[in-house]
C-alpha cells in the first residue's frame, strides 16, 4: 500500500538547528555545504562496540567507524539517530567504512509495548495519525522507524507504542497507536518514532512481509515492509530506551 505524503523540510531544519550537537564539520563552510550540512543523510543505529567504543550502523549491511568521534553521545544505550556525515579517506579496520559525523540526533526508541488486553485502548489510546511514506519509514537492523503525522496542541506529550497484532495467521502483524491525552487541536506536524523489533519470531534469515496497522484520519489503514531478523553486529545486552524527540512524546 502507498501512502501518500509531501516531506517537511521544516522537521529537517528543526533537527539540525534545535538538536545538533554541535560537531565541528570538516567541510568547507560555503553556501552548498551549509545547504548539505542542514539535512541528514543518514538513518543509523548507534552500537556499541565490544571495546567499549562504538560504531554506525547504516543498513542490514554496512557499518561506519565515527573517526572524530571516540564514545557515544548516548552513552551505553542504543538507539537509533538521524545524522550527517561525510566519508573519510582512513582505515575502518572491520567495519564497511570510515566517516566523519557533521552532527546526529537521536530519536525516540522504544520497545514494543506490552499487550494489556482490555486495558489497551485506555492506556495506549486510539488517536488518529497517518504515516509518512518517507525514507526514514522502513524496517531495517530490527527496527521498524516511523515518521508519522497527527495534531500537535503543545499542551501534553503524546504517548506513541507499537503493539504485536492479534492475528494468530500471521505473526509479523503489528499496530502503532498514539495517545494524544485530548491534544488533538493545534497544526499539524510530523514526529519520528523506532521500535525494537526484537519479540517477533525470528524469520531464520528469511525476508518476509511486516504488516503495519493503525488508525488514520480517514479510518483504519496498513503498509507492509520487508523485514528480516537482524543479522547484524550488536551489543551482548543491548538496551533499548526512550529518548529526546524534536516534538513531545514519550
Amino acid at each position: 500500500m502507498k501512502i501518500n505524503s509531501v516531506f517537511s523540510k521544516a522537521l529537517a531544519v528543526a533537527t539540525v538547528v534545535a538538536t545538533s550537537i554541535g560537531f565541528q564539520s570538516c567541510l568547507d563552510d560555503d553556501d552548498n555545504n551549509a545547504y548539505y550540512l542542514r539535512y541528514p543523510n543518514a538513518l543509523v543505529t548507534v552500537k556499541e562496540a565490544a571495546d567499549g567504543a562504538f560504531f554506525l550502523q547504516l543498513d542490514d549491511k554496512t557499518t561506519l567507524l565515527p573517526t572524530n568521534v571516540k564514545t557515544s553521545p548516548f552513552g551505553d544505550k542504543e538507539v537509533r539517530a538521524l545524522m550527517n556525515y561525510s566519508e573519510v579517506d582512513e582505515a575502518s579496520g572491520e567495519y564497511t567504512k570510515a566517516v566523519h559525523i557533521n552532527w546526529i540526533d537521536s530519536i525516540l526508541t522504544k520497545p514494543i509495548a506490552p499487550d494489556l488486553g482490555e486495558e489497551n485502548d485506555k492506556i495506549y489510546g486510539t488517536d488518529p495519525v497517518e504515516i509518512v511514506n518517507d525514507w526514514v519509514t522502513l524496517a531495517e537492523d530490527g527496527y521498524l522507524t516511523l515518521r508519522f503525522r497527527t495534531v500537535w496542541g503543545g499542551s501534553q506529550k503524546h504517548f506513541v507504542n507499537l503493539l504485536l497484532g492479534q492475528n494468530p495467521d500471521n505473526p509479523y502483524e503489528v499496530e502503532f497507536r498514539h495517545n494524544a491525552y485530548g491534544d488533538t487541536y493545534g497544526k499539524t506536524d510530523d514526529g519520528l518514532v523506532a521500535f525494537k523489533l526484537d519479540e517477533l519470531p525470528d524469520t531464520e534469515g528469511k525476508t518476509v512481509k511486516l504488516k503495519l496497522k493503525w488508525k488514520s484520519f480517514s479510518g483504519d489503514k496498513s503498509a507492509e515492509f520487508d523485514y528480516c531478523t537482524r543479522k547484524s553486529v550488536a551489543p551482548s545486552e543491548p538496551a533499548a530506551a526512550a529518548v529526546r524527540s524534536n516534538l513531545k512524546l514519550k
